[in-house]
């Protein structure tokens, strides 16, 4: 089955998965790494022979139904691809269409690299989402020309979909549904919203985890390169955290999406997908399930050569991601941000627009009062001071 795999072109993304081992009192002891052994890969490789085989039975017998599909990368994002890429000494073969093969060998060249990781990553995310629909247009990423869901560990309506037009064609007769691109569009709209709702689950426990680490140091991996600042995952803790613009130095930071970067204007010191950083847990919100960071300057680079063990006597554990299978390393990432994290981003907002508001205020009664117009040497400077309003004074080392 690999040997198949691999002269299809599949592409395998590597991928961490954690675990949450809870103690007799029901509370979170410690979040772990967890493995992928033989018998897990045996086990999709075989979901993946079903799933293709039942796609295969009723493409033979002309019968509609719900295929998973994935597309290749649009060109805005090959484009984009292709320029990251590029800075590194790679290239990405297969012209404006470039198959899973393409993205195959550019994965052998970059796997023993020391950034291998940010480079997946940036791979990754080039892709496009996979979703259901009656209109098959292949799997890019695992090469197949034709995908389904016919069985998973999770039973999804898809997969009932599946047997039922199986069922069908076996007894000579044909599953009649209303609006197939409809049933299609709202199997991936649920399925996003399940993803979402265990995503924000998984969130809060790990806040609840994280809740008595307050001031505590961390080392971790910029995971995440958005407008407002860079997500961070910790080493040891398997936790994600904000770590916002305004803690990154006393600069101006233009955010690169094409790069994955932070760009200081005064200082050009960047920060970039990968990097490694020192940080400090300054809050944790069970509320808004937001844990904000901030940055520790001169802090002395730590790496770790021990494993953490992946079970424990005596204890409860819990997955906290299902093991990488079919399609769910290629779709498109998500944002890190949850539904409670883009709220505290709009209440901040709302808050720094009433300070402003506030001392434009006391501006104009100051001038109702009689001062005078501020030269220019003081516009200057007020200006100066608006824009690094609210950084920390010190540079980055």
């Amino acid at each position: 089955m690999l040997k198949q795999r691999e002269k299809r072109g599949a592409i395998e993304f590597e991928s961490s998965e954690t675990m949450m081992i809870f103690n007799e009192n029901g509370k979170i002891d410690k979040i772990v790494p967890s493995t992928r052994n033989e018998a897990h890969k045996l086990i999709e490789e075989c979901m993946l022979a079903a799933n293709v085989c039942a796609a295969q039975f009723l493409m033979k017998h002309e019968h509609p139904a719900l295929y998973r599909i994935h597309e290749g990368p649009t060109p805005e994002k090959l484009e984009a691809l292709r320029l990251f890429m590029g800075e590194f000494g790679f290239g990405v073969g297969g012209g404006e269409k470039p198959q899973a093969k393409d993205y195959g060998k550019l994965m052998s060249r970059i796997k023993d690299r020391p950034d291998a990781q940010l480079l997946q990553t940036v791979m990754l995310r080039s892709m496009q989402q996979a979703v259901y629909s009656p209109d098959n247009v292949g799997h890019f990423g695992l090469a197949y020309d034709a995908y389904t869901h016919f069985t998973s560990p999770i039973r999804r309506y898809p997969d009932l979909l599946i047997h039922r037009a199986i069922k069908a064609v076996v007894s000579g007769e044909k599953y009649n549904v209303k609006d197939w691109h409809h049933l299609g569009t709202q199997c991936s709209m649920t399925e996003r919203r399940a993803d979402d709702a265990t995503r924000d689950v998984t969130n809060w426990l790990k806040c609840f985890y994280m809740q008595d680490k307050v001031g505590e140091i961390f080392e971790g991996t910029v995971a995440g390169v958005t407008s407002f600042g860079l997500f961070v995952a910790l080493d040891e803790a398997y936790v994600e955290g904000l770590l916002h613009v305004t803690e990154l130095g006393n600069d101006y930071f233009v955010f690169d999406k094409a790069r994955h970067e932070m760009l200081g204007e005064r200082t050009a010191v960047r920060y970039r997908l990968g990097d490694r950083l020192t940080v400090k847990v300054a809050r944790v919100d069970l509320e808004t399930s937001k844990i904000d960071f901030t940055l520790v300057n001169g802090a002395a680079k730590k790496t770790s050569d021990t494993a953490m063990p992946v079970e424990s006597a005596g204890k409860k554990t819990l997955s906290v991601n299902k093991a990488v299978r079919d399609d769910k390393m290629l779709s498109e990432p998500r944002p890190k941000t949850t539904r409670a994290l883009d709220q505290a981003k709009k209440e901040r907002s709302v808050s720094s627009k009433r300070g402003s508001t506030r001392s434009n205020s006391n501006q104009s009664n100051a001038d109702k009062a009689g001062n005078k117009p501020a030269t220019k040497s003081v516009k200057k400077n007020r200006l100066k001071d608006n824009k690094n309003k609210g950084k920390p004074r010190h540079n980055k080392v």
